[in-house]
């Protein structure tokens, strides 16, 4: 008994064919073996592929002129000074 005993197989078969009908499970195994065909040539075609040889420009590339960076003056705020030491941070006390 369990899955594997031929009567749940038979009872599922009967199931899916209800639900999907015959004409949808045709269009999805000519589907899926298409989609396997289609993948098998693929993967023999770029075995058989020749190597693409690589081009060389014949002119090199001109270089870009570097930018001039930005310069700008951030003076940071007077007055705002905090001293102290770092303490690890309490979770706080919860009350349901």
């Amino acid at each position: 008994m369990g899955i594997f005993d031929w009567k749940h197989w038979i009872v599922l078969l009967i199931v899916v064919v209800l639900v999907f009908g015959t004409k949808k499970l045709k269009n999805l195994g000519g589907d899926l073996g298409e989609s396997i065909k289609g993948f098998r040539k693929a993967m023999n075609d770029e075995e058989t592929k020749p190597a693409e040889p690589t081009v060389t420009p014949a002119q090199p590339a001109q270089p870009v002129p570097p930018v001039p960076p930005v310069q700008t003056t951030v003076q940071p705020p007077q007055g705002h000074t905090l001293e102290g030491q770092a303490q690890p941070a309490q979770d706080p006390l919860r009350k349901d």
